[in-house]
């Protein structure tokens, strides 16, 4: 199908913001290396200092960004996809219940559909044509259906999901601290400035003011939504899960996929702490089906992944990994407990 002319002028400008942030970045390194460090500091120590301390967190900034615009997101698998006549019989069906009851016995074979719809339903997409596992939801700017979507980031002209999420949170965490670093090393350059001691040309005096009022404002934006998405990652919850608790089979849970803090940020970053800082990909699982907490007895009953352990200490917590394997219990006993070894991972 060939792409409507206003669809290639929208994705142009959509690439307006990321431009902005890359200009911004460009003449930061050169205000701070060139102006600051080589024109304006005395001390060869105090610029050796500066520059190898700003080329790290430099570099990992732009590698976090880069990771975060240039990873797609990923989709369902074709599994998810609806059989030709069972979408056409979907798409012609009067209402809502008898689209349920066409899409009902080939949604209950899949894994990783425990959430429904507000009345109760299985998830589906009529406009890609597939059932959407937990926690996708579809990007009408990418037009995807895209994996534990979080939201759609403008600044990185990209759908942040279950693919590159931990990329996001990095490109916050560096971006934030390679504005600190810059604020913190100009602040008494800035404060020279001001008492007119500080010995410089005009276009020196000029960049280093900006670099410290721009690093600044940035750090102070970059702080609240740092913040925010390290929280949602300790509660395991996607910006539209904070907005809207998740509905499972038994109802609107916002704890639903709870695992604790350490197993929560797990879940985003990997289970090799040496890698957490690294914008390479070590989240767990397939991105289509979740672990989630447990009611003390679910296990015991049989219904081990529909409900959530309502604020139970974390070792009496019972936990169903759909994707993982327990090598000291089984799923359907009482004893669930880790080390847990993953099945399903990125490629």
């Amino acid at each position: 199908m060939e792409t409507p002319k206003g669809d290639y002028c929208a994705r142009t400008f959509r690439w307006i913001p990321c431009i902005f942030i890359i200009l911004v970045i460009g003449w930061s390194y050169y205000a701070y290396v060139v102006e600051l460090c080589l024109f304006t500091v005395d001390s060869m120590a105090q610029k050796v200092l500066y520059i190898t301390f700003y080329q790290f967190f430099f570099f990992m900034f732009v590698w976090a960004y880069w990771q975060t615009i240039f990873t797609e997101p990923r989709n369902p698998s074709s599994k998810y996809t609806l059989p030709e006549g069972m979408y056409e019989r979907m798409v012609n069906a009067p209402d809502e219940p008898a689209r349920q009851e066409i899409i009902k016995d080939f949604a209950s074979s899949l894994p990783g559909m425990e959430l429904r719809t507000m009345q109760g339903g299985f998830r589906h997409c009529t406009v890609t044509a597939r059932l959407k596992p937990d926690r996708c939801h579809y990007c009408s700017v990418v037009k995807q259906c895209v994996l534990k979507m979080d939201h759609y980031c403008p600044w990185v002209n990209n759908c942040v999901g279950w693919s590159n999420y931990k990329f996001f949170v990095l490109f916050l965490f560096y971006g934030l601290a390679y504005c600190v670093f810059i604020a913190s090393t100009t602040f008494q350059h800035f404060i020279l400035f001001w008492s007119n001691d500080l010995r410089a040309s005009g276009l020196s005096k000029f960049s280093i003011l900006f670099l410290f009022f721009g690093s600044a404002m940035f750090a102070l934006s970059l702080t609240t939504l740092f913040c925010y998405h390290i929280w949602l990652t300790t509660k395991n919850r996607t910006t539209i899960e904070s907005w809207r608790a998740p509905i499972f089979r038994t109802g609107p849970d916002s704890n639903g996929f709870n695992l604790g803090v350490k197993r929560n940020f797990e879940q985003v970053f990997g289970e090799k702490v040496l890698l957490w800082g690294v914008p390479i990909f070590t989240s767990l699982g397939d991105g289509q089906s979740f672990p989630v907490r447990l009611m003390q007895g679910d296990v015991e009953s049989g219904l081990a992944t529909n409900r959530d352990v309502a604020d139970q200490p974390e070792d009496q917590q019972q936990i169903s990994f759909e994707n993982y394997t327990c090598e000291t219990g089984q799923i359907s006993g009482a004893n669930v407990k880790t080390p847990l070894k993953e099945i399903g991972n990125y490629q």
